[in-house]
C-alpha cells in the first residue's frame, strides 16, 4: 500500500506541479499512514534524489526517449501497469494538459474511481472523500471514491509547496514499453515568454486597451513584476495578441498567485478560466464592470493612468533604475 505520484515533465525538466503534487501526495500518505513515492516518465535530468524533501521516499524513473513526448495511451498503459506490479492504492495526477488526458484513461485500465480537479487532501475520517470544483469553479462537490485503488488530479496552485529535510532513493525501471502510435514531426516552441500555466503572476489586458499599439502599457508591467502576459477572448479574437495568450473557459485555464486584469470587463467565460487566482486585481473605468464583483481587489479608473503609475513605484520598490 503507498501513494504513487506521476510527476509532470518537459524538456528533461520536472515542472512547477510536480513540486506540488509531491506535497499533497507526501502529506495523504502521512495522513492514511503509508509511504509515498513517485513515478518520471521520461529523460528527466534533475537531481531526482533531491525530491525526497518534498517527501516522497522512492522515485522510480522510466528513462526512456519514447516518453518524452506525450501519448496518452501509451502513458496510460505504462502506469497502469507499473501500478498493477506495485502495491499503490493512490495514485496522484495534476490536472494539467498531460493529467487530463492520462488520468482517466489510468483510472479505467485499474478499475478506478477517479476525482478529477481536486482541490484539497481528501477526507479520511470516514471513508475516501475527496472535494473538488464544479460549474467551472463555482462550487464544490464532495466525492467519495469506493474502488480498492483511487485516481486523483489535483487542480494546479490548490495545494501549498512544503520541503523538509530528506533524500530519496531512485530506482532506475528497466520494462518494455510499446512503440508510440503518435509520430512528432515537428515541434514549434514560443521562447522567451513564462509559461502561462508556470506563471506566479499573470498580467492580462482586454479591449479595453483600445488596441494592439497600447499593450506596452501591459508589457511594462509585467516586465517588473516577472509575469506572463495574457489576454481575453475579443482580444486573440481580434489578433492584438497571439491565441496561446488567450486565458478563458474556451482557453488556457490559470491559476496564479496574483492575476492582474487591465480593461477586462468579466464576462462570465473569463472568469471561468481564471477563478482559481489567489488574489485577483481588476482595473477598469466601469464601476459596473462583472469582474469587480468577482476580485479581491479593484480601481476604478483610466488604466493609462494607473499603470504606468504602478510599474514606477513597483520599479522603486525593487530598486530598478
Amino acid at each position: 500500500m503507498s501513494v504513487l505520484i506521476v510527476l509532470d515533465q518537459s524538456d528533461n525538466h520536472l515542472k512547477k506541479s510536480a513540486f506540488e503534487i509531491m506535497s499533497y501526495g507526501s502529506k495523504l500518505a502521512e495522513q492514511i499512514g503509508t509511504s509515498a513515492e513517485a513515478l518520471v516518465l521520461g529523460t528527466v535530468q534533475d537531481n531526482l534524489a533531491a525530491l525526497g524533501k518534498y517527501g516522497v521516499s522512492k522515485v522510480h524513473q522510466l528513462s526512456n526517449e519514447t516518453l518524452n513526448h506525450v501519448d496518452g495511451q501509451l502513458y496510460a498503459k505504462t502506469i497502469a501497469e507499473f501500478v498493477a506490479q506495485t502495491s499503490a492504492t493512490v495514485v496522484i495526477f495534476s490536472q494539467t494538459h498531460t493529467g487530463k488526458s492520462v488520468a482517466s484513461m489510468v483510472a479505467a485500465r485499474l478499475k478506478a474511481g477517479l476525482v478529477a480537479g481536486a482541490a484539497s487532501l481528501p477526507d479520511t475520517s470516514n471513508g475516501f472523500i475527496v472535494r473538488k470544483t464544479v460549474f467551472s469553479g463555482k462550487a464544490f462537490a464532495n466525492i467519495s471514491i469506493q474502488s480498492a485503488i483511487k485516481v486523483i488530479a489535483l487542480n494546479p496552485n490548490s495545494f501549498s509547496v512544503i520541503t523538509t529535510e530528506g533524500t530519496a532513493e531512485v530506482n532506475q525501471l528497466n520494462i518494455g514499453i510499446d512503440s508510440s502510435k503518435i509520430k512528432v514531426t515537428a515541434i514549434n516552441k514560443i521562447t522567451g515568454e513564462i509559461p502561462l500555466t508556470e506563471a506566479d503572476i499573470v498580467v492580462s489586458g482586454g479591449r479595453g486597451l483600445k488596441g494592439p499599439e497600447n499593450w506596452g502599457v501591459l508589457l511594462d508591467l509585467a516586465k517588473v513584476l516577472g509575469a506572463g502576459t495574457a489576454c481575453s477572448r475579443p482580444v486573440g479574437d481580434a489578433h492584438w495578441r497571439p491565441h496561446h495568450e488567450h486565458v478563458g473557459q474556451t482557453g488556457v485555464q490559470v491559476a496564479p498567485n496574483l492575476y492582474i486584469a487591465l480593461g477586462i470587463s468579466g464576462a462570465i467565460q473569463h472568469l471561468a478560466g481564471v477563478n482559481r487566482s489567489k488574489i485577483m486585481v481588476v482595473i477598469n473605468k466601469d464601476p459596473e464592470a462583472p469582474f469587480f464583483k468577482a476580485a479581491d481587489y479593484g480601481i476604478v479608473g483610466d488604466l493609462f493612468e494607473i499603470v504606468p503609475q504602478m510599474t514606477a513605484e513597483i520599479k522603486k520598490i525593487k530598486g530598478i533604475a
